[in-house]
This record gives C-alpha cells, structure tokens and sequence, in this order.
C-alpha cells in the first residue's frame, strides 16, 4: 500500500513537472512554501502541493498566487522518446522523403503545417548523417535534426 502511494504521488508530481513552470517561475503555495530550496524533491513536493490543492490553477485564472499565462510554456527536455518509438518507421520515411513517422515527428518538434515540406526535404537529403549506422541511437537522430534545422533559414526557428 505504501509503495501504490508513493508512485501515485511520484507520478502526480512528474506528470506536472514536464512543461518548465506553467503560470510562471513562482505559481503556487508549493513554490512559496518551499522557495529557495533545490532538488528534485523539492521540486517534487512543491509540484505535488500545487497540484493537490489546485493553488497554481487559481492563480493562473485569477492573476494571483505568483502566477501569469503571459508567457510561453517551454520544455527543455529532447523528443527522442518519440523517435526511439517510431524509428524503423521514421528511418523509412526519411529515406523515402515523405511518410507518417516523417510528419508525426514534425508535429512533435512543433514544424507548421507550411514547413514540413522542408522538413521533409531536409530529413531526406541528410539520411547519411541521421543515419550513419543500422545501430544508430533516437539521441543521435534528433541532435542531427535540430543541427540541420538550426543551419536551414526557414527551420532555424524551430532549433529552440
């Protein structure tokens, strides 16, 4: 039983912990009741705080508790889980320079509509490079790509 509430609580905390500070740096009780402090427990405690008590969702709607929607929501964590879970797939469609896997993962990185195109184009004509070996890793394929989009005019915006 108190392994089931730890992962419950482990995972309430994670589950919120992936997007970086929604309604800002300082939203929520569990930011001000443990401000200053670092770690990860703390940042699990103050995420499962807020989260428990819904503080930082009132503040987010009422412009109180530390909290905005002004700003954007960022993650600075990489998708390769995404393409680790599509890559015969996407290896595929990058050879072909068109496909599902191809278009998911642009969706994923966030590419507009009217960009994919030159994602496509891209992914195709660098195949070597996001490929090199049959044993190549989802962390090699996506540092290449934001390489290639950082270096190409109409895809750097999207390199963040």
């Amino acid at each position: 039983m108190k392994k089931l509430a730890l992962v419950t609580i482990l995972i309430s905390a994670s589950s919120s912990a992936f997007a970086d500070a929604p309604g800002g740096p300082n939203c929520g009780w569990g930011n001000m009741l443990f401000e200053g402090k670092a770690g990860a427990g703390y940042h699990f405690m103050a995420s499962t705080f807020n989260s428990s008590f819904g503080n930082n969702t009132f503040g987010m709607t009422s412009g109180t508790n530390g909290c905005s929607t002004r700003g954007r929501l960022t993650y600075s964590g990489k998708n390769a889980m995404t393409v680790s879970q599509i890559m015969t797939e996407f290896s595929e469609d990058v050879a072909k320079g068109n496909g599902e896997a191809l278009d998911t993962v642009a969706v994923v990185f966030g590419i507009e509509q009217q960009d994919r195109s030159v994602f496509a184009e891209i992914a195709h004509a660098n195949f070597e490079k996001l490929f090199p070996s049959e044993n190549v890793s989802a962390e090699h394929v996506v540092d290449t790509l934001f390489v290639l989009m950082k270096n190409d005019a109409r895809l750097a915006k999207y390199a963040v």
